[in-house]
């Protein structure tokens, strides 16, 4: 088996990365810029054509997009969120991923059970809207719908989709005062890949297994 993580250079992706490899599975982590990962911007049409190229021929059982960002906090109604802010939001925790999976869909194609963990968060979903990070909300909600449409578009060929909800988790993004440790989310998240199947693709879940409201 070989699981590809994207953004595994840190946070839920490195912690995912230490589960995978500590079961035994291969496992290919990208990274912006760390020379112990390959090499992947993936707001950069050119780096995942090169990625691709790179892996021609080699299977992906399991591609994570993880890589994703934040970049709001602390942002306010009256004068912040500048459209260079929003732009570049979308670009990594949107587009980015619709890159991925299409850069990597031979390489999915080629593996026996083939799946597509998304990472989303409980702040795509239209039931929570206490207000504020408008871009980190809208931008996740954007990725929870491109997943389940990929989910529509690709069980057809096999290929099943899981959308997920990693927990608020101790991390630079989450902050020192989350609930749960990395490793505790990717425990949990580890689980719900290996049991993603064609019957749950689609499927919106936390990291702990409970169904999340879209």
């Amino acid at each position: 088996m070989q699981v590809l993580i994207t953004g595994a250079n840190r946070g839920i992706g490195a912690a995912l990365d230490n589960a995978f490899a500590a079961r035994g599975v291969s496992v290919l982590g990208t990274a912006r810029n760390d020379p112990k990962y390959l090499p992947l911007e993936v707001t950069d049409p050119a780096s995942h054509s090169a990625l691709a190229h790179r892996l021609d021929g080699q299977t992906i059982d399991t591609l994570v997009c993880n890589a994703g960002v934040y970049p709001d906090k602390g942002q306010t109604l009256d004068n912040g969120y500048p459209a260079e802010m929003w732009a570049h939001g979308f670009a990594v925790n949107v587009s980015g991923v619709f890159l991925t999976v299409q850069a990597l869909l031979p390489n999915l194609l080629l593996s026996d059970k083939p799946r597509i963990a998304i990472i989303s968060s409980q702040m795509a979903s239209h039931a929570r809207a206490p207000g504020g990070s408008y871009i980190y909300r809208a931008s996740k909600a954007a990725v929870l719908n491109l997943g389940r449409n990929l989910a529509t578009d690709l069980k057809p060929r096999g290929i099943a989709v899981g959308i997920y909800h990693p927990g608020w988790v101790r991390t630079d993004m989450g902050s020192s005062s989350a609930d749960i440790s990395v490793e505790e989310a990717a425990q949990g998240l580890k689980a719900r890949f290996d049991e993603l199947s064609l019957d749950k693709t689609g499927c919106f879940e936390t990291w702990d297994g409970r169904a999340h409201p879209f």
